[in-house]
C-alpha cells in the first residue's frame, strides 16, 4: 500500500468515482458521507491525506476542517468544491489545507496531488 485515502463527499458517485481510481494507483482508501462519519474513520485509520468537499450538510468542510485539526493537526487535507466561494476556500487554506480543486476536477489532476502530497507513515 503506498498509503491511505480518506474521500470526503456527500455525492455517491464522486466517491465511488476518487475511490476506485485511488484504488487502481495502490492507495487504502476510505469514504465518508458526512462530518460525523470522516471524524470517526480519522481517529480509527488515521489516514495520511483527507479529500474534503466543502459543502456537506449538517458539517461543513469547514466545521469538518477545524474538528480534524484537534484530532490529528497535522493531517493533510485537499479541498474540493463546487463554488467559488473564496472565502471558504481562503478559510480552509489558513486551516493550513494544501490546495484546492473546484469541481468539476480533472481526475488526473487529483491523482497528481493526491501522489505528490501523500506521506506514507513509517510504521
Amino acid at each position: 500500500m503506498q498509503g491511505k485515502v480518506l474521500i470526503v463527499d456527500d455525492q455517491f458517485g464522486i466517491r465511488i468515482l476518487l475511490n476506485e481510481v485511488l484504488q487502481k494507483e495502490g492507495y487504502e482508501t476510505y469514504q465518508a458521507a458526512n462530518g460525523v462519519q470522516a471524524l470517526d474513520i480519522l481517529q480509527k485509520h488515521s489516514p495520511d491525506l483527507v479529500l474534503l468537499d466543502m459543502k456537506i450538510p449538517g458539517m461543513d468542510g469547514i466545521e469538518i476542517l477545524k474538528r480534524m485539526r484537534v484530532i490529528d493537526q497535522d493531517i493533510q487535507v485537499i479541498i474540493m468544491t463546487a463554488y467559488g466561494e473564496l472565502d471558504m476556500i481562503q478559510e480552509a487554506k489558513n486551516l493550513g489545507a494544501l490546495t484546492h480543486f473546484a469541481k468539476p476536477f480533472d481526475i488526473d489532476d487529483i491523482r497528481t496531488a493526491v501522489k505528490k502530497y501523500i506521506k506514507v507513515q513509517a510504521n
